[in-house]
């Protein structure tokens, strides 16, 4: 039992480490890793994509750089250590160069090419493995890479803020143009940017630019362990048919705001609209690309696929009762983050979901389902697809 608690504890300071990681390893996984000698840490270590060393590398060379040697010690690891060779060699390798005598590892490897096969050469060399400790927290910090890695396709949650009666705002009519109506209160918000901080995307519909002007951006503040917010800007998609956003909207007047080559800001519309109009946005700081339609909407799957081909694993749908119905009905949202306000708008205000008749009735289609309040706010949170390999 007493090793069953330490390593427990170990690997709670590796999970430490791979959460500092938010928005820094994308479109790697979120790794740490804990080199124990004696009971005591001799050196960790976490992975950043910009620094290329994988945690296990980063870890032995801490410890290299400490004059410790490693050769004894248990790695606690969140992941496990990969096999094959990639931007960087095999950390297994590594890991047996560096005589480790122990390997504690939470979850294995969620690419069905290479899985068990890190655990398998840590075996062969003597290592003593232990597998599945914390399995579920670290699944969790990596859900949006074990989606990408076997579908190709982004992991994408739903966001809504919604009434205690389940509208997502109040009718066309009785809103002021161009301002967001707030249901829920600061403590959710401030969860909300959170979400933002841990995307590689956001989209949203055209539709919710005209009727909210929202700016979309990560206001979390939130730091990694060297100081740096995000390694690269959180990619703000909008889904326009006809190209109809303003360019004195929030969207186009921050677009690039965050620095870089690309630009933050992508607007997929149809092929037949106005060329002028592409131009006055490109100048504006914009990118503009054309996707195919279905059944005269933009095509919901070529819109995945063009945020696959730039590796972005993980997508927050924060849009309109519209393209909340589309994405649910052809089966594209894999989790929903649902916040419940204290608020009622009654029953001429807008669906949280066109077609759905109630949130409270598609919640029983989620499952893994966790409950927390933010302020007054209820927020229920649940997968409608598991995106870790069944066993």
């Amino acid at each position: 039992m007493a090793n069953v608690l330490h390593d427990e504890v170990f690997m709670q300071r590796a999970l430490i480490l791979a959460r500092e990681t938010v928005a820094l390893a994308s479109p790697n996984p979120q790794v740490g890793c804990v080199l124990v000698k004696g009971g005591e840490i001799i050196a960790e270590g976490a992975h950043l994509y910009a620094n290329r060393d994988h945690a296990e590398i980063a870890a032995l060379k801490q410890a290299h750089e400490r004059g410790v040697d490693p050769a004894g010690a248990t790695a606690y690891v969140t992941l496990e250590p990969c096999s094959h060779h990639g931007r960087t060699g095999p950390c297994a390798d590594a890991l047996i160069k560096a005589r480790i005598s122990r390997a504690v590892i939470a979850t294995q490897d969620p690419n069905p090419q290479v899985s068990g096969q890190g655990i398998a050469k840590l075996r062969a060399a003597g290592i003593e493995v232990t597998l599945g400790t914390l399995q579920q927290p670290a699944r969790d910090l990596n859900d949006a890479f074990a989606h990408f890695i076997q579908h190709h396709r982004p992991f994408v949650t739903l966001k809504a803020a919604l009434s205690v009666d389940g509208y997502l705002a109040p009718a066309q009519q009785t809103r002021t143009p161009n301002q967001p109506h707030w249901l829920t209160g600061s403590a959710a918000r401030a969860e909300v940017q959170r979400l933002r901080h841990a995307s590689d995307a956001i989209l949203t519909g055209i539709g919710t630019v005209l009727a909210d002007d929202p700016a979309l951006t990560d206001r979390s503040g939130i730091l990694g362990p060297g100081g740096q917010t995000r390694r690269r800007p959180l990619l703000r998609v909008v889904l326009d048919t006809h190209l109809r956003i303003p360019l004195n909207s929030q969207l186009v007047r921050t677009a690039n705001s965050a620095g870089g080559d690309a630009s933050d800001l992508l607007i997929l519309t149809a092929p037949f609209t106005s060329p002028e109009k592409s131009e006055a946005l490109r100048k504006a700081g914009a990118e503009v690309q054309t996707i195919s339609e279905q059944d005269g909407h933009l095509s919901l799957p070529a819109a995945l696929k063009i945020l696959s081909e730039r590796s972005i694993l993980s997508l927050l749908l924060e849009s309109g009762t519209h393209l909340n119905g589309a994405f649910l009905h052809q089966n594209l949202i894999d989790k929903a983050v649902l916040f419940y306000s204290e608020t009622e708008l009654g029953p001429q205000s807008l669906p949280f979901a066109e077609g759905i008749a109630s949130p409270y009735r598609f919640q029983q289609s989620l499952h893994r389902i966790t409950r927390a309040l933010f302020g007054t706010d209820a927020c229920i949170t649940g997968y409608l697809h598991d995106p870790w390999p069944v066993p």
